[in-house]
Formats: C-alpha cells, sequence, structure tokens
C-alpha cells in the first residue's frame, strides 16, 4: 500500500523538502512546476502526453498540465501513471525501460499539486525536449540509419466507425534472398489514424527452420517451422537483441500476421508496417534469441466461471540453458495479474516477475537490465500463472455473470505472457554466470 495516502500535506512536503540540499526548513520548500515537476514530465511522462500523441492531453506546458493537477495527483499516487504494473515487493526490480516514477517523484508531483500546483520561476524551466516524429523509425539511429534495412508490410485492412473489433491474418512476403540475422525489430501502426484502432498486431516468422520448434497458434493448430518474430502493442515500441545475439531469417520466409482492430469512431484505412535490422552480411552472432508464448496457450487453458477470481496456470519447460530477456503478461478485461517463476533442476523456485496490476490498456513489456536477467540452466520449468476477476469488483468487466472462455474478442480471455529467451550451451551459461560474479564484485569493490 502507498504510504502516501497515510500522511497529511504538512508530511509529504517535509519529505519533500529533505531530499532539496540546503533547504532551510520544509515551510520553505514548494515545489514547482518549472523547477521540480517539469524535468519530471519530461522524463516520464512526454513520450505519450504531448500534442498528436497517444495521450488525451499534452504535459509539455505548465499552462498544459495544470487544469489536470489533481487528476495527475490521483493517478501518479495510485502508481496508475505512467503505466508501469510490476509489482516493486516482490521479483526483479531492475528494467532496461523502466518507466515507472520513484518514491521521491511521487512525493514530490503530490506535495506540488498540494501547494496549489505552483508554476515557478520561468527561468528555471528546463529547455523543451525534442521527441521524433512518431511516424519515424526509432532504432535506425542507433545503426547510423536512416530507416530499417528491410520493411515488411501487411495488405491494408478498413475498419468501419462503430464496427465489432476484427482480427487481419494476412500472409506476406519477406523478400529474404539469403540467410541473415537480426539484431533489431520494430513494428508500428502505418498512419498516425492507424494507431487509434491497431490494439495489437503480431508478427509470427515462417520459415523452414529446422532449429525452431512448431509453435501452437491460439486456436490449438501448429504453424509449421514459425516462430513469433514480434508483438507490438500500446506501450511497446520494438525490440532490441543484447550483444552477440539475433534471430535468424531464411529465403523463402512469410511473415503471417495477426492484427487486432478495434473501433475508432471513424472509417481508418491502415496497414502494419514491420521494421527489420540486420547485423551486417557477415557478422554472426553467437546465441539465438526466440520469443515464447508461454501460459495457458489454447481453448483448453481458460475456464472462468461467473462472479469469481480464478487462478490459471501453464508451464514451459526450457529444453536449453538460456537467459530470460523480457516478460510481457498478455490477458482482456477480466486480467488481474499474472507472475513468471522459475523452478530449477534441483527444486529451487523463484518469483522472477510479478505484475499485480494488470491493465487491458497497456502491455508492457519488462526487459531485464543487463545483469539481472535470469540465467538458466537446462530443464528449468518457467510456472505462468494468471488470475483473473470476472466478479462486479472489476470496474473493466463487462459482465460479471456471465462464463468467460479462451478466445481472440476482448470480451473473452486469453491467459499467457510473451517471453523472449536467449539459448546458449551448458558452458556458455556457465561463464556468463562467472562473468557476472565478477563483475558484481567489483561493484561491490568501488563502494567500499
Amino acid at each position: 500500500m502507498n504510504t502516501l495516502k497515510h500522511v497529511g500535506v504538512a508530511a509529504v512536503v517535509m519529505a519533500w523538502g529533505a531530499l532539496l540540499p540546503g533547504a532551510a526548513t520544509a515551510a520553505d520548500v514548494k515545489p514547482t512546476y518549472t523547477k521540480d515537476i517539469a524535468p519530471i514530465f519530461q522524463e516520464k511522462c512526454e513520450a505519450c502526453h504531448r500534442p498528436d500523441s497517444i495521450a488525451p492531453m499534452s504535459l509539455r506546458t505548465y499552462e498544459e498540465a495544470r487544469p489536470w493537477a489533481r487528476s495527475i495527483r490521483a493517478r501518479v499516487e495510485a502508481r496508475q501513471m505512467p503505466p508501469w504494473h510490476i509489482d516493486k515487493t516482490v521479483g526483479i526490480q531492475e528494467f532496461k525501460n523502466d518507466r515507472s516514477l520513484s518514491d521521491a517523484q511521487i512525493t514530490a508531483v503530490v506535495a506540488w499539486v498540494d501547494a496549489g500546483a505552483p508554476k515557478g520561476d520561468p527561468k528555471d524551466m528546463p529547455a523543451a525536449r525534442q521527441w521524433p516524429d512518431d511516424q519515424v523509425w526509432n532504432f535506425a539511429p542507433l545503426f547510423g540509419q536512416q530507416a530499417p534495412d528491410l520493411i515488411v508490410r501487411s495488405t491494408p485492412w478498413t475498419h468501419k466507425a462503430g464496427a465489432n473489433d476484427a482480427w487481419w491474418k494476412p500472409v506476406v512476403e519477406t523478400g529474404v534472398t539469403e540467410p541473415r540475422w537480426v539484431r533489431a525489430i520494430e513494428i508500428r501502426p502505418g498512419t498516425v489514424k492507424g494507431r487509434k484502432i491497431t490494439h495489437h498486431a503480431i508478427a509470427r516468422l515462417q520459415q523452414e527452420d529446422p532449429d525452431v520448434p512448431q509453435n501452437p497458434d491460439a486456436d490449438g493448430g501448429v504453424f509449421a517451422n514459425a516462430g513469433t518474430f514480434m508483438e507490438w502493442a500500446v506501450g511497446k515500441q520494438g525490440e532490441l537483441m543484447r550483444p552477440n545475439s539475433g534471430k535468424l531469417m531464411l529465403p523463402g520466409s512469410r511473415i503471417i500476421w495477426d492484427i487486432h482492430y478495434s473501433n475508432g469512431g471513424e472509417d481508418i484505412t491502415d496497414i502494419v508496417e514491420l521494421g527489420v535490422y540486420f547485423y551486417p552480411k557477415g557478422q554472426e552472432p553467437k546465441y539465438k534469441q526466440t520469443l515464447h508464448l508461454m501460459g495457458a496457450t489454447n481453448a483448453g487453458g481458460v475456464d472462468i466461471p461467473p462472479n469469481v477470481v480464478k487462478a490459471t496456470q501453464g508451464f514451459f519447460v526450457m529444453k536449453s540453458a538460456g537467459r530470460v530477456e523480457s516478460f510481457q503478461p498478455h490477458m482482456h478485461l477480466r486480467g488481474k495479474a499474472m507472475s513468471m517463476e522459475a523452478i530449477t533442476p534441483d527444486g529451487r523456485t523463484q518469483v522472477l516477475s510479478y505484475v499485480s496490476s494488470f491493465n487491458f490498456n497497456w502491455h508492457n513489456s519488462y526487459v531485464y537490465a543487463d545483469d539481472v536477467a535470469p540465467l538458466l540452466p537446462k530443464g528449468t520449468i518457467l510456472k505462468i500463472t494468471a488470475w483473473h476477476d470476472n466478479t462486479a469488483a472489476n470496474r473493466a468487466n463487462p459482465d460479471p455473470n456471465v462464463w468467460v472462455g479462451y478466445g481472440d474478442r476482448t470480451v473473452d480471455e486469453m491467459a499467457h505472457a510473451w517471453v523472449n529467451v536467449t539459448y546458449m550451451s551448458d558452458p556458455d551459461l556457465k561463464a556468463e554466470l562467472d562473468a557476472r560474479k565478477a563483475r558484481s564484485g567489483r561493484t561491490q569493490q568501488q563502494q567500499q
């Protein structure tokens, strides 16, 4: 429980004052937008809260933010915004893409609103942050490029105003003529309006690769020799492979699209674009990475009676040693929470991550930081537990009096996680563990 709910305004201001060097007394300290709040909004909020982006309002200026002050306070204090739903009391807590607010930042925002949301001295306002256009390729500059090496586009879909949800599953040739290793992937709706109707888009890579096991699809069938390439959803930009790891694309490969469109309030025609960045020719990474669907992955795995909270479990056995790169829960409107645990061959169980307040509007992929990404031996079982709340207490629940099963529709349910795994040999796993231990020892020496 957030302890800020149990302290008064004076205590909050005092806590904020203690964070400021040289503060004479807590009563003298009043955080202002220009000096204290704008930097927080720039770092953690403006990615969505800026003109022509996906958020309902911009927070780039005081004039834009001030009318929303009390709403901001409520969402921030409840940790609803920014959307980051990992439970901070259990499991791994270091992530490459952590956009959550720290306790100090939450204290600052609450104290600012409770002090009357003062603007402050305009001279304290930081320079405006420059954001790229939403329709640019964000990873391209990382590789000194203007665009991806390969762009695969789905065929167009027109979604009519007021129409029910639709799932568009075209199959498109990649055009790849020789084996190429992939180091980064981006998926995006083709237009700004397309972002209004594209809930998520899955790109499956179909090719004759004997090293990739057959993966069951959501209907219980099988895409022969198909590996999930990437899944995009609101809140997720793309995937950067760790150094010396990648995914392999082969000649004759195809992309099997699975795109979920929803009502955007007007007729919208759009496509989805897949941007692929290759390693230079002749450069082959040592490790192959695979995006797995783990948990209850078919129609027999989800059975939720009316007016209950129910747990559903699924298990995935690692056939080789590997490093778990990321964790992305996927459920629908009844989704309440999801955990991922590792059960190692020696019988030990470790909670890797626990999303305690799942929100269907945001599909975060939690990418583990380099030195905490789980390194697990062959034979480890990854246990995915999903909790669904099919009661009236769940405000998002469209009808608590109906049975809910597995299905594509938003009113149906799912109970799986997208989990990236980089596979390696047993000797390589030991080498990775030894290297991590050595780095940890050096860090401890530097801190002493």
